[in-house]
């Protein structure tokens, strides 16, 4: 049986850091893996270059029963104090919108510094070790059995991730673990995912596969995303849809501003007036893909004549289909293309400072495992790093 004082289950954005910041205390860490290389997640986010925090990173950002459990690791280790350790290790990065930071090269170099960190801290890792049972034994230790070998701990992490990307071996073994002893699951389900759209909305919509509209989505509790919309050959994502689905429950329907920045009842009235011999379809075509101009108008929701032929009541239809389009979704695409699985471990059942389980001593959970989930945006590696930083400070 191979001793450690720490072992933590998952060589993914939290086991990583929390690994490092266990090690430089001294401690004697193990992490182990089913994978077959560490980060494997850091390495395909956003589209390989990784959006590793957010420059606005704030407790508001995350989906949690308990607003107040993300506050004190946010505070402690902030989007701040991970771009100076980033600075330090002299990675090239650049900003996009919204607060973004992506790698200028590769997902690789994040996964580099985490390796690195690792490494200085005397960390050791495990891989292809897939993780078949735990238990405590009297003494209080922890006993992981892995498909290679048995290790004993002190402190048992479980960083495991949640159910997205099955292809990358993710499993519910951290959900498994936390009902062994005893601990409390909040339902599961894909977030930061695309929508399927029900088979006549598929139908009317599918020549528009790859069309991009700015657009202001809302849910139905209110929650607003204004950000770029991307028809697909299924339904539509991009990132105001993956944002408005971690608040979309089945059966709701989606309102969308095709045109949030226009008064479109005001600027159908000023075609009519002055642009009058013109098509409201070419008009239109300005302002909106033509692609998509042309399918509201072959169904019926946009008449093609010319502006000044517009009756009152058609201008009312207009505004409303381009300024609140209800949209019913079918589903979603699951945890196959998911970023997130929303819910998991209750955050009641952990310590917001520390991430240790109140039932069990020496056992903590960080992470994807917990119910935290993050906007799209590098908002959720950025909880990965707070948490795993919080509980290495004392695992």
């Amino acid at each position: 049986m191979l001793q450690f004082d720490v072992v933590i289950i998952g060589a993914g954005a939290a086991g990583l850091m929390c690994a490092a910041q266990s090690g430089y205390r001294g401690r004697k860490v193990a992490i182990v893996d089913m994978g077959k290389k560490v980060g494997r997640k850091i390495l395909i986010s956003g589209g390989g270059r990784c959006n590793f925090t957010n420059e606005n990173a704030a407790p508001e950002n995350y989906l949690c029963a308990n607003p107040h459990f993300v506050k004190s690791s946010l505070s402690r280790y902030s989007q701040h104090d991970f771009i100076e350790l980033v600075d330090r290790h002299g990675l090239n990065y650049h900003h996009k919108t919204l607060g973004q930071l992506f790698c200028d090269n590769s997902a690789q170099d994040i996964v580099d510094i985490l390796k690195t960190e690792c490494e200085w801290a005397g960390v050791e890792i495990f891989l292809r070790n897939e993780v078949l049972n735990v238990e405590r034994d009297e003494q209080g230790l922890y006993i992981v059995t892995t498909s290679e070998q048995t290790f004993s701990c002190t402190s048992l992490v479980v960083a495991s991730g949640g159910l997205t990307m099955p292809k990358l071996g993710a499993t519910p073994i951290g959900y498994k673990i936390a009902e062994q002893f005893g601990l409390k699951l909040l339902p599961t389900t894909a977030a930061l995912v695309p929508f399927t759209l029900h088979d006549h909305d598929k139908a009317r919509f599918e020549g528009l596969s790859g069309i991009s509209v700015d657009s202001l989505v809302t849910s139905e509790d209110g929650t607003q995303f204004r950000e770029n919309i991307l028809f697909t050959h299924r339904g539509l994502s991009g990132p105001a849809i993956l944002q408005i689905s971690s608040f979309w429950q089945a059966g709701q329907a989606v309102s969308i501003n095709l045109l949030p920045d226009t008064n479109v009842t005001e600027l159908l009235h000023d075609w009519r007036q002055n642009q009058g011999q013109k098509s409201v379809k070419n008009l239109l075509g300005q302002l909106l893909p033509k692609r998509f101009v042309e399918a509201l108008i072959s169904e019926n929701s946009v008449p093609d004549k010319p502006a000044n032929q517009l009756t009152h009541g058609e201008i009312d239809t207009i505004a409303n289909t381009l300024s609140a389009w209800q949209i019913k979704p079918n589903g979603t695409e699951g945890y196959r293309t998911a970023e997130v699985t929303l819910g998991g471990v209750d955050s009641d059942e952990l310590s917001s400072k520390t991430f240790e389980a109140k039932k069990a001593k020496g056992l903590y959970f960080i992470g994807e495992v917990t119910e935290v989930t993050g906007w799209l945006g590098g908002y959720n590696f950025q909880y990965a790093w707070s948490s795993g930083w919080a509980c290495g400070q004392v695992c």
